[in-house]
């Protein structure tokens, strides 16, 4: 029997990424955000989430990409860590689906910087690649 697990995928530059699916909390539109002074370089802000504060990452500075072009509004994909809700900003959400562990594979040697640090490891599918980002790692500038 072939071990799988389901990813919820998500575009960032035009790379595919995933996380584990039962990581992610909820996937919602842009939402506006107040701004943390002193905050690290990829904290984007606060979001009010139906009561509950949570901290928006912006995953393209996080992971050394160049910044998303003027007027493209992220999405967010709100994730659960060991200190609550926090929400990842990508491109464009993708799909849910089914990864076969037969498919998994070290990262790739062209990764470079933070991507290098936070990337598990890559699935084949077919004809294009699907980054597994490292959710724990991700966030966790937020506990420092």
């Amino acid at each position: 029997m072939i071990a799988s697990r389901q990813l919820c995928t998500f575009l960032l530059d035009g790379h595919l990424f995933g996380v584990d699916a039962q990581t992610v909390q909820e996937v919602i539109r842009y939402q506006e955000m107040t701004r943390v002074p002193k905050a690290p370089a990829a904290v984007s802000g606060l979001i009010n989430l139906r009561g509950q504060i949570v901290t928006a990452i912006d995953l393209r500075t996080r992971l050394g990409m160049k910044p998303r072009e003027n007027g493209k509004r992220p999405m967010n994909v709100v994730v659960r860590s060991d200190d609550g809700a926090v929400s990842l900003l990508v491109d464009q959400i993708g799909d849910v689906i089914e990864v076969d562990a037969e498919n998994f594979e070290s990262p790739p040697d062209t990764l470079q910087g933070p991507s290098r640090e936070l990337v598990q490891g890559a699935y084949k599918l077919n004809g294009r690649l699907l980054l597994l980002l490292n959710c724990a790692e991700a966030v966790q500038l937020v506990t420092e």
